[in-house]
């Protein structure tokens, strides 16, 4: 399964009926693969960053970059997904387009990296500035534009751009300066490999995107398109930082709450969770196209069919990862440190809110493009429930006396709650607009979930190198047997196989 293979460049408006799914199986063969590079990647840096720079250290730099993430996501305005739209829709070079939406994004990037390079404690609400911090909102730009590059790219199924630049460059720079700057700087050293990481990212982005579409020749910036470009997207992008916010939110909650320390168990735990949410939202980028093709000839059907199959592919990947990573959790967790086992609870919650949050994930790709206020009404009220319910369960077991480190979970059985109920919303709305059915559930998942539970038992009775090197992959492998077998129809097996 090489990258190149599944990245040539492509023009959806090629695909012929009947290719859509294997466009997305082809795109879902290439994210498994980033999946696994990321995993190998992501795995050190966070056993460096808990092991070297601590708890306390990890847990100061995760509270930063969300918030430098989070105004980085509302900096691209929802052109990370609505570039598809724009790109489906114009008669004038994508080339341009493009430009348009980097150009767009850069004046937004520079608003709100100046608002946190004047008020720096807003990244910092807990905790003194005293280094390098002023460096976290540069990497504003980096992000906007890698992401803006990277949705270009996948408007033309170039999904390998994504897998390199998310799966391989990003995490493995982190980690190779986070391990080099140790020696320098204990203090410092997370935000400078960060910095780093994300320039590297950038550059990986940008180099295939000027391969790939050829440099802005003629293009002229219009600022009455570009002003209605922000205009049109402001839904969009309010989506967009509500859905990445709602996985950010409870790291913003913990930090009013409890220590540096404990934000960073919670961060650990947070960053493997969110290992196969890359599954379901780099199939944002694929799917987008596709979905645009079908609604431009007014195939709602086939909209449906491929929400419903995507949404099949995701769960029943996350199910699988969710069971592998939560049974064995304990051990998951000690590779970081002693100190971060106790962030096990939490990392079961955040697994299972990924699986809840699937079929929220898929349903609003194309509620994006046929109800994006009500998507976005529905976002809000998701927002609003997660975070009463945060502040309620934390403050009822303050009240009970429990663990500091039980109370930490608290904002993630709360965001476990919100997702499932905006997954049963937003599943009901897209069925009903389409005509069709949405839903994604096959009862041979919990077959598989049971088969697999049932090995990870024995795996978890194991000494834990052996839980962990041989327990992972045999829960992995025994609900992918009983999916294929069962629940996998010939469609589904498209995923791997190459046409």
């Amino acid at each position: 399964m090489s990258l190149a293979s599944d990245a040539r460049p492509l023009d959806p408006k090629e695909l012929k009926d009947g290719e859509d799914i294997q466009a997305l199986a082809k795109g879902g063969r290439t994210n498994f693969l980033g999946f696994l590079l990321r995993l190998a990647a992501r795995i050190p840096f966070l056993i460096i960053a808990g092991r070297w720079y601590g708890a306390e250290a990890l847990g100061r730099f995760a509270y930063a970059v969300i918030i430098v993430e989070f105004v980085a996501t509302l900096a691209t305005l929802g052109l990370k997904r609505g570039l598809a739209q724009q790109l489906s829709s114009t008669d004038r070079p994508h080339v341009h387009v493009v430009w348009d939406a980097l150009l767009v994004a850069a004046i937004a990037s520079a608003v709100v990296a100046t608002i946190l390079a004047m008020v720096p404690q807003l990244m910092f609400p807990n905790s003194g500035i005293n280094g390098l911090e002023w460096l976290l909102p540069l990497t504003i730009f980096a992000l906007a534009w890698s992401d803006i590059s990277l949705a270009a790219l996948a408007y033309r199924l170039d999904i390998g751009a994504t897998v390199r630049a998310r799966s391989i460059i990003e995490p493995w720079t982190i980690s190779i300066a986070a391990f080099a700057l140790a020696f320098y700087s204990l203090r410092d050293g997370l935000i400078i490999s960060y910095v780093i990481s994300m320039a590297a990212a950038l550059v990986a982005s940008i180099w295939p995107l000027l391969k790939s579409f050829g440099l802005p020749r003629g293009w002229r910036p219009r600022p009455s398109s570009l002003f209605m470009l922000a205009r049109h997207n402001v839904p969009l992008a309010a989506a967009d930082a509500i859905e990445w916010g709602s996985r950010r939110l409870d790291i913003a909650i913990l930090g009013l709450f409890f220590s540096p320390a404990i934000v960073g168990i919670y961060y650990v735990a947070q960053q493997v969770a969110s290992l196969p949410q890359k599954l379901k939202t780099s199939f944002d980028p694929i799917l987008g196209p596709v979905i645009t093709r079908n609604l431009e000839i007014g195939n709602r059907a086939a909209v449906a069919k491929q929400v419903a199959q995507v949404g099949f592919w995701i769960i029943a990947a996350q199910a699988a990862i969710g069971l592998s990573l939560g049974i064995t959790g304990e051990g998951v967790m000690g590779l970081v440190g002693p100190n971060f086992v106790g962030g096990n609870g939490a990392l079961a919650f955040l697994l299972v809110a990924e699986v809840v949050a699937a079929t929220a994930v898929v349903s609003e790709s194309a509620l994006i493009y046929v109800a994006r206020h009500l998507n976005l009404w529905i976002s809000l009220g998701m927002i609003g429930i997660q975070i009463a319910l945060s502040f309620a369960i934390v403050l009822v077991m303050r009240n009970l006396d429990l663990p500091l480190i039980w109370q930490a979970a608290g904002p993630a059985i709360a965001l476990a709650m919100a997702l499932g109920i905006a997954s049963i919303l937003k599943a009901r709305l897209l069925s009903q607009l389409l005509g069709a059915p949405v839903s994604s559930w096959r009862w041979p998942l919990v077959w598989a979930a049971l088969a697999a539970g049932s090995v990870g038992y024995f795996a978890t009775q194991l000494p834990e190198w052996i839980e962990l090197s041989l327990g992972i992959p045999a829960i992995l492998l025994t609900f992918g047997v009983v999916i294929w077998r069962f629940g996998f129809t010939s469609e589904d097996r498209m995923l791997f196989r190459k046409a």
